[in-house]
C-alpha cells in the first residue's frame, strides 16, 4: 500500500484587524481569516490601542501583542482553534490588569 503525503506551506501574516468582535487577518496566499474575538479573551477584554499594537513574529507565521501579552498563530487560526488559555490563568491576568488600571488611575487624578 502506498501512501501519499502531501506538505503544505502555511501562509505568513500579511495584515491583522481587530473590531469589537473579530479578528481578521490577511494571509500571503491572499486569503482573509477571521475568527471571533471571544476565541482570545485577552483580546476582547483589550482597549482599541492595545489591540491595534500588534506585530509579526515567527518570520510571520505568527502574530503577537505586546500590552496584551498574547500571540497567536496562523497554523491555529487556519485549524480553527481558539484560545487554550486555562481560565485561571486569564482570571489572574484580569486580576493583575485591573489592579494596574486602579493604582495607575489614582496617580493622574
Amino acid at each position: 500500500m502506498r501512501i501519499s503525503t502531501v506538505e503544505a506551506e502555511v501562509p505568513v501574516v500579511q495584515k491583522a484587524v481587530v473590531t469589537d468582535d473579530a479578528l481578521s487577518v490577511d494571509l500571503s496566499d491572499g486569503r482573509t481569516i477571521s475568527a471571533p474575538l471571544a476565541w482570545y479573551p485577552r483580546l476582547l477584554h483589550g482597549t482599541k490601542k492595545e489591540r491595534n499594537n500588534w506585530r509579526v513574529i515567527g518570520k510571520g507565521y505568527g502574530i503577537h501583542w505586546q500590552d496584551l501579552d498574547e500571540d497567536i498563530s496562523v497554523e491555529n487560526l487556519l485549524l480553527g482553534q481558539a484560545s487554550g488559555e486555562s481560565q485561571a490563568s486569564l482570571e489572574k491576568w484580569l486580576s493583575t490588569r485591573l489592579s494596574r488600571h486602579t493604582n495607575g488611575s489614582k496617580g493622574r487624578r
